[in-house]
């Protein structure tokens, strides 16, 4: 029969319906039946795409010995980790704390009053390898809580103790000189000069970071941060971690050489990958990273997009009962498909073998499947048909059509369906920059309709955000709102229409105002009206994408150049001052943070343009603007009469900006000094050489 998690909203909980276990889903029925039967709660976090979620599952709480076990010694609540980011994160940095580490399935057990005394990640069902099993783990623990309660008791309490003193550890400071380049040379130090990323195994894209390295460059004219994300993006299109057939990147790479990747898709994963590939092409005009950010907009609007226009959560690794199945191929297979002499070509460019490169999980033995990558064997065949890489890859397109075609008809793997605010705002903000640097307009209209779903139909009945909407909604949180102010601010780069430049305005102006901590400064993760956990936390360390807090800066600096409202820029400084100590010990890990601190240090860069959108000496002005990396600028347009006064509304320090002699004219400040106001796009363009000099592109 259905256990309580039948009527679930989200994926992963159903994935658990059907399971013998008595699941409840978190909330007050849960605990207040642990506390009528005097029961510790079994608390299990996950996600639906997460491979190791579904072997505990099978392995576990599929089996009726074991959920006989936990039915009789726990009140059992399942978490999915993306819905209830606030509760993750809390009994995350709880296993941390325990076990040094951390991942999922996270594995809690705790008091009905919600303090937790033991944790986990990846439970077998017999003790092996170290790890204790379910069978010999939930007996024992239910004759502590029996006859021994008072030591899981002393223990809870001192994790509680342990865990506010981490919340609540000093982190505000001055704010000490060169962070920048402490975290640039901390970054340089791990760098993997013959395969790219960082570190050995496993390697994480971490996008942010290569963004980081990219906006260094141009600031500091430092070659080497340009090189190690370049060479890492590279490494990571031509390495497995890429889908060759169906775009889009998996969550990482397992090896040093980005070759075996965890196949599960994420789509924050392909919002930030985005972004940082469209930065890299900005900076040095290679083909390939525009291809690259082009390539994840299709696969994301094919397979990615709901009906409505939001973007679903993620794609699973598993398919068949295999992780990657899906993506895998046999060499017999491509010569079937593609038949002679289209077959040679991809075998030899592909790094496809009889035996195969890609090894059973259980057995570590070859298989014959293959990951597709673009290895030794690629420049070979290039060098053999007198083509480039890019050449090459075209040459590949036919069998690249063929193999979608074909795996179309495969069992496709697990789509986690949920819409989640903030991951839509960050794949809003992507295809909006992809949109306007690559003149995108299929990618501008996705991240204009992905937004405005947001905006309309995730929003609570007191007007607050929400995280997900739906049967079940859940609160937005921090992420949420700046996000989603994130992607507002890219679609007013890529439109200029005031109307997004409002809305980032008005949601940033909410974020203050749910989020803002008044005693210590930045922002707390969970909004003041929030459902009350143990502790209240404030993210500012980069994960697998940036902190809120982190973006929140940088909205702020952004909003501020735009509107000249100077409370925003001391709002941004306070989030930095914030964290300084943590800054001061580990630049490296907030990146993105770093990134926001370097735009509001500045030389600042701001540019209005006073005229109307369509008229095309409003677009000569433009055109210099647009056709620049210029990460520090923000540029204002005001139409010309500015109806209803919109604009000069939101920008007070604009009055005087107007036509000069009834042309549109450009108004160009840097470095707090303003610059006499031209009405020609050739002396814009010096203007700008003065204020950013163009850094030599590679090769150049």
């Amino acid at each position: 029969m259905p256990n309580r998690l039948a009527g679930s909203s989200s994926p992963y909980l159903r994935q658990h319906a059907g399971n013998p276990v008595d699941w409840h889903p978190w909330g007050d029925e849960a605990f207040a039946r642990a506390r009528a039967e005097d029961k510790p709660i079994f608390l299990s976090i996950g996600y639906a795409t997460c491979h190791w979620c579904h072997v505990m599952a099978h392995e576990s709480f599929e089996d009726p010995v074991v959920a006989g076990l936990m039915n009789e010694a726990f009140v059992n609540v399942k978490v999915d980790r993306e819905e209830r980011p606030d509760v993750d994160q809390l009994y995350m940095t709880v296993c941390q704390l325990l076990t040094g580490s951390g991942g999922w399935p996270l594995t809690i057990l705790m008091t009905a009053d919600r303090r937790p005394f033991f944790a986990a990640t990846y439970l077998p069902r017999q003790s092996r390898h170290g790890r204790a099993g379910m069978l010999e783990l939930v007996p024992r623990v239910k004759a502590l809580w029996q006859s021994d309660r008072g030591q899981l008791l002393s223990s809870a309490d001192e994790i509680v103790r342990h865990l506010e003193a981490a919340v609540t550890r000093p982190r505000a400071g001055a704010l000490p000189a060169g962070l920048a380049d402490r975290a640039f040379h901390q970054l340089a130090a791990s760098f993997d000069s013959s395969h790219g990323g960082f570190g050995d195994r496993p390697k994480f894209p971490s996008p942010h970071n290569l963004t980081f390295l990219i906006q260094h460059w141009a600031r500091t004219g430092t070659r080497e941060a340009l090189d190690m994300a370049t060479a890492t993006l590279r490494a990571m299109r031509r390495g497995g971690i890429w889908d060759h057939v169906g775009y889009g990147f998996h969550r990482y790479s397992t090896d040093r050489q980005w070759l075996v990747p965890h196949f599960e898709k994420m789509l924050y994963d392909q919002a930030m990958q985005a972004l940082a590939a469209t930065e890299a092409f900005q900076a040095t005009g290679e083909p390939e990273f525009a291809q690259t950010a082009r390539e994840i907009a299709a696969y994301v609007q094919r397979d990615m997009t709901a009906p409505d226009g939001g973007f679903y959560s993620a794609e699973d690794a598993d398919s068949e009962g295999e992780e990657g199945r899906f993506y895998l191929w046999t060499e017999a297979e491509i010569r079937t498909l593609l038949g002679q002499p289209l077959a040679e070509v991809a075998i030899a460019a592909w790094g496809v073998t009889p035996d195969g490169n890609f090894l059973d999980e259980a057995s570590r033995r070859r298989t014959g499947a293959n990951i597709l990558h673009l290895g030794p064997g690629a420049d070979a065949a290039a060098d053999r048909l007198g083509l480039d890489r890019a050449g090459l890859e075209r040459r590949l397109e036919p069998a690249c059509a063929a193999l979608l075609a074909a795996r179309g008809r495969r069992e496709r793997p697990l789509r986690d369906d949920k819409v989640l605010a903030d991951w839509n705002g960050l794949m809003a903000a992507a295809l909006a920059r992809i949109g306007r640097v690559l003149d995108d307009r299929p990618a501008l209209d996705a991240a204009r309709r992905a937004a405005e779903w947001v905006h309309r139909s995730m929003r609570a009945p007191d007007g607050g955000l929400l995280h997900r909407a739906g049967a079940d909604p859940v609160p937005g949180f921090l992420d949420d709102h700046a996000f989603l102010t994130w992607a507002w601010l890219e679609l007013y780069d890529a439109t200029l229409e005031p109307e997004h430049l409002v809305r980032a305005l008005d949601l940033q102006q909410e974020t203050l105002d749910r989020f803002w901590d008044d005693d210590g400064g930045g922002f707390f993760f969970t909004a003041h009206d929030s459902e009350p956990l143990l502790v209240r936390d404030k993210e500012f360390h980069d994960g697998a994408i940036p902190s809120g807090n982190s973006v929140a800066m940088a909205n702020l600096v952004r909003l501020a150049r735009l509107t000249g409202r100077a409370v925003l820029d001391a709002r941004a400084q306070a989030v930095a001052a914030a964290v300084a100590r943590d800054l001061e010990a580990a630049p490296a890990a907030h990146c993105h943070l770093l990134a926001a601190l370097a735009l509001a240090a500045g030389p600042s860069l701001e540019i209005v343009v006073v005229g109307e959108p369509g008229d095309p000496a409003t677009r000569r002005l433009l055109a210099p603007v647009h056709s620049r990396y210029l990460p520090h600028a923000a540029l204002l347009l005001i139409p010309d009469g500015d109806p209803g006064q919109r604009v000069r509304a939101l920008a007070p320090f604009t009055e005087h900006h107007t036509l000069i002699g009834g042309r549109p004219a450009a108004y160009l400040c840097h470095g707090f000094a303003c610059r006499q106001p031209t009405t020609d796009p050739d002396e814009l363009e010096r203007l700008l050489d003065e204020a950013a000099p163009p850094r030599p592109r590679p090769g150049s």
